[in-house]
């Protein structure tokens, strides 16, 4: 039987982001990371909903040769003691590589759909970036974009204000069955 899932995008949803040349950037050292404010309780919110949690994330910094590969996991064992995440998923291509994983692509969704069993139609996608909302809808997931001065703020099937607020209304929306694509 296959079981919704959220797909919490990395940076800017979970973790805030580092902020580097006036943009929006990811951690590159384990010392870098910060878990968002409500970021755990949206986690355990959504598990106990009976969803499965997933990070999902572009991390082209290592294809840039500006973080070893050994270094993004040692984030990601960070956010896995931080976190109740069933799995963290990330593309370390850059554009030029053209991967099916890279978002806006659903390479990795549909990856952990597959190997998870799970209903992309009653999943959903939470980013804060456009290319995340690209990358849920071409999955076949509902999407929520976190409103940031960095994105459209449009698109989106919901937008909030923070992670806690998004899994919120996702939750509301399942209960009325409203979520059904």
């Amino acid at each position: 039987m296959s079981r919704p899932a959220i797909f919490f995008d990395r940076d800017g949803v979970l973790n805030d982001v580092v902020w580097r040349n006036g943009g929006p950037a990811s951690p590159r050292a384990p010392a870098e990371l910060a878990v968002s404010a409500g970021a755990a309780e949206a986690v355990a919110t959504a598990q106990a909903a009976g969803f499965r949690v997933f990070a999902v994330t572009n991390q082209p910094d290592v294809a840039r040769g500006l973080m070893a590969a050994e270094t993004l996991d040692a984030i990601h064992a960070e956010l896995a003691a931080l976190l109740p995440l069933d799995e963290i998923i990330a593309c370390t291509h850059d554009n030029h590589h053209q991967c099916g994983c890279r978002k806006p692509k659903p390479g990795m969704l549909l990856d952990l759909a597959t190997r998870h069993g799970l209903d992309l139609s009653a999943s959903w996608m939470i980013g804060d970036q456009d290319r995340d909302i690209d990358c849920g809808r071409a999955a076949g997931c509902r999407t929520a974009l976190l409103a940031r001065p960095y994105n459209s703020a449009t698109g989106a099937d919901l937008v909030a204000d923070t992670v806690l607020a998004a899994v919120s209304e996702i939750l509301a929306r399942t209960r009325s069955g409203a979520s059904a694509a």
